[in-house]
């Protein structure tokens, strides 16, 4: 089964605001319970110590949030009249997806259009209970406002997502469905990202009495999961979001991937002795089932972080499924642990399962186990040994092991839907460790942005606390300047800073807070300006110079590149790209064309992923002649593997007409050439058309002599091309035509990411068009540059 990347999280949980203040609150072993605060009602009028008391519940406590009418709807452009309509899940979900992408290194920009896929759990709909009695307040925006299925839609719409967008209801355990139903959906390539969360606001204190009605509430207010005195759940509140990509596709982009996916399951209860009692045969068929699918030993288990309520019969029917699942088979010495979030910040419902995911991918990457609170005599229903079960009642280290960790995570429904997840820690980087990201020596550019002025400045003050701060890994700047750069959303108000360290980029940033203008920074109103459009172009087979500037060597995101094509060149044909890029004039075989395409190539992607690193990316690409090929893989039309195919095979065929053609450039408009080539046409043509008035002509030695010189008796300035030793575009190549297109049969493109002009065809490419067949022509055909520079052009692209 696929492994799926959590590439990114944010949360917004009881006395946590994000998941730095999560963990903190994790492993202080805090107890983030309180009273009813007096904005949501007063706790005193519906509290009542009997159960049975009309219009009372037996608690007064809850995991709340604090400023939940809270919301920055300048930030996404909502007007004030429709913001009062939304529910306030809506709008929690809204900001914290954005803090999930932008943890994630999500440009939101650059998703726009794409198949990204929401999927939020969400079952409350308090907000819809407070206003319906309002009914002269009901306007346009009512409806959306409320809708549990606008939770999903509404970040769908602001980011333009064009993925699957839906909600899923299944009571406590939406969230952890949600995730399960976004890792198929990745899978079956219906969404290339995932944004998956869950959100629970208590804003009436209908289900509060509803659920002590139901005797599932704890008088004190404590979810003590496992232990005796276990007697209901606490309410809590909160959203969490994880952002999703197939693993291959994580690495292979230089995500920050924080844990992985590797299975999961969705069961049913059925029928049991009412439609709220669990069933545990079916929580055992649950995790059975989610260990089949994730292809990981139930044994293999480190820690499941269990549904733990906190109520009688589910804890021991849990724990249970739990021994005879994860426990069987298990060494004595090696219980698996077991613990509950709600213990710490209360049952959150529909977020449950992502509450309980985020504190899995903390525990991975802290290599600590929090403590499950509120555990003093564990419960003697439970036979914790016997079970091979444990809970941690003091934060503790991770157990040293062999292998990676893994963890599960169950959550239930209480209308019978259960779901059960297989986590493993992130795989080693498989890069050098730089990611793609500049080279830390020298200065480098720290550009910030924020949608107000006033968001700007505080945005500066976040960096200079970073900058300035004490902290045991203190961040590198060259590490902020790409974070910045090439991981985050550029808005409106936008401050640049040149710096070559810490500390003078935090003194500029003071400079900046002072009103006072320094040397190497600049701000200003970007909204004011059209937006410039830049294109990639990858050249033809010009003249070279070898070897490569040693100072090349110093770029962490070009050599990665290079590595990975020497390694796909080896494979393909046999020799080694880095030893010919470095080697001396003597050693070089760069003169010969089926060693001086490939490494042209490997150059020119090379260097197009260093600015990419440096935050230099295109908004097209075009290639001339064998840079074509460069083009279709950064159009992401071709993979890396069959670019390098295209590109060796290439340089294969045309090296068998090596030494027997010239080639010439002429400043002539091509319908002006043409006009002196009647009678050669078999042996020369028109290769190239790189400007009005700037022609290449192909062909035969003599032929083009000829021509050439006919046209400087006329005071036509013409040159022989002395770099090229064969005919490219012309009549010589059509008898390779067939073999190149055979070579390259089972070629698989891709409709292009990026937009690419053709200089086959001069126009844009639209679908899967770069096959066998395409290559063939791309050797023959004359090369359309001046008709590809005029698409760009008339595209905007300046």
């Amino acid at each position: 089964m696929e492994p799926i990347a959590i590439i990114g999280m944010g949360c917004r949980f009881p006395l946590a605001n994000g998941p730095d203040e999560f963990w903190k609150l994790l492993l202080d072993g805090v107890d983030a319970i309180r009273e009813v605060p007096p904005d949501r009602w007063n706790a005193d009028e519906l509290y009542d110590a009997d159960p049975a008391a009309p219009g009372k519940m037996i608690t007064r406590w809850g995991g709340f949030l604090d400023d939940v009418d809270r919301f920055d709807r300048e930030f996404f452009g909502i007007s004030p009249r429709e913001a009062s309509a939304i529910d306030p899940q809506q709008r929690l979900l809204l900001e914290v997806a954005w803090e999930a992408l932008e943890d994630a290194g999500q440009v939101t920009t650059a998703l726009a259009g794409t198949d990204t896929g929401v999927f939020v759990g969400v079952s409350s709909y308090d907000y819809a209970l407070l206003q319906a009695p309002r009914l002269g307040g009901i306007d346009a925006y009512y409806g959306t406002g409320i809708a549990l299925s606008v939770a999903a839609n509404r970040i769908s719409y602001q980011l333009d997502l064009r993925g699957p967008s839906l909600v899923v209801d299944t009571a406590c355990s939406s969230s952890l469905v949600a995730l399960h139903t976004a890792c198929e959906s990745l899978r079956s390539g219906q969404s290339q990202l995932a944004i998956v969360g869950g959100v629970n606001l208590i804003l009436s204190p209908a289900f509060g009495i509803n659920l002590t009605k139901a005797g599932v509430m704890a008088p004190d207010g404590r979810c003590k999961t496992f232990d005796a005195s276990a007697d209901g759940y606490v309410r809590g509140e909160g959203a969490g979001v994880v952002v999703l990509k197939p693993l291959e596709r994580a690495l292979a982009d230089h995500d920050p991937i924080r844990a992985v996916v590797r299975g999961g399951a969705v069961r049913q209860d059925g029928r049991t002795n009412g439609l709220m009692a669990p069933n545990g045969r079916s929580q055992e068929d649950l995790l059975r089932a989610a260990h089949r699918h994730s292809g990981v030993a139930p044994s293999d288990i480190d820690y499941v972080e269990a549904h733990g309520t906190g109520t009688v019969l589910g804890d021991q029917m849990e724990a249970q499924a739990l021994g005879r699942v994860v426990g069987h088979h298990r060494p004595p010495e090696r219980p698996c642990v077991i613990g509950s979030v709600k213990s710490n910040i209360g049952h959150l419902e529909a977020a449950a399962g992502i509450a309980g995911v985020i504190k899995a991918v903390l525990m991975f990457e802290h290599r600590w186990i929090p403590a499950s609170l509120h555990v003093q005599n564990p419960n003697p229903q439970i036979d914790f040994e016997a079970l091979r079960l444990r809970v941690p009642r003091a934060s503790e280290p991770w157990p040293r092991h062999e292998g990676p960790v893994r963890m599960g995570v169950s959550s239930f429904g209480f209308g019978g839907t259960v779901a059960h997840v297989v986590l493993e820690e992130a795989p080693p980087s498989r890069s050098d460790g730089s990611n793609g990201r500049p080279h830390a020596d020298g200065a480098v550019l720290l550009p910030l942005s924020a949608r107000s002025p006033e968001s700007l400045r505080q945005t500066a003050e976040r960096y200079l606390g970073v900058l300035t701060g004490d902290g045991d890994a203190p961040h590198d700047l060259a590490d902020l300047a790409y974070t910045a750069g090439i991981r985050r959303t550029h808005h409106r108000h936008r401050l640049a800073l040149v710096s070559g360290s810490r500390d003078g980029a935090a003194e500029q940033l003071r400079n900046f807070l002072a009103g006072d203008p320094s040397p190497g920074m600049i701000s200003g109103d970007a909204g004011r300006r059209r937006r410039r459009r830049l294109a990639f172009v990858c050249p033809g087979q010009g003249p070279v110079w070898w070897p490569l500037d040693p100072a090349l060597r110093e770029e962490p995101a070009l050599l990665a590149t290079l590595d990975e094509c020497d390694r796909l060149v080896r494979a393909e044909a046999g020799w080694s790209l880095l030893e010919q890029l470095w080697a001396d004039e003597k050693a070089s075989r760069l003169d010969e064309a089926d060693f001086c395409q490939p490494a042209l190539f490997a150059v020119q992607v090379a260097l197009a992923n260093m600015w990419r690193s440096w935050g230099i990316v295109p908004d097209a690409v075009v290639g001339h002649s064998l840079g074509e090929v460069a083009a279709a893989y950064l159009s992401g039309a071709l993979s890396l593997k069959d670019a390098v195919r295209v590109i060796c095979r290439r340089g294969h065929v045309i090296r068998t007409v090596s030494g027997r053609g010239r080639m010439a450039v002429v400043e002539l408009a091509a319908d002006a050439v043409r006009d002196v080539l009647p009678g050669l046409e078999s042996r020369i043509s028109v290769a190239a058309v790189n400007a009005p008035t700037s022609t290449v002509i192909s062909g035969d030695t003599d032929a083009v002599e000829e021509v050439t010189a006919q046209l400087q008796a006329r005071g036509v300035f013409v040159r022989i091309l002395r770099s090229v030793d064969f005919a490219s575009h012309g009549p010589q190549m059509e008898p390779l035509m067939g073999d190149l297109a055979q070579a390259l049969c089972d070629l698989s493109p891709a409709s292009p990411r990026l937009p690419m002009y053709s200089t086959v065809t001069g126009k844009m490419v639209n679908g899967d068009v770069l096959d066998g067949g395409y290559w063939a022509e791309n050797i023959r055909t004359p090369v359309l540059f001046a008709a590809a520079v005029d698409g760009l052009l008339d595209d905007g692209h300046d």
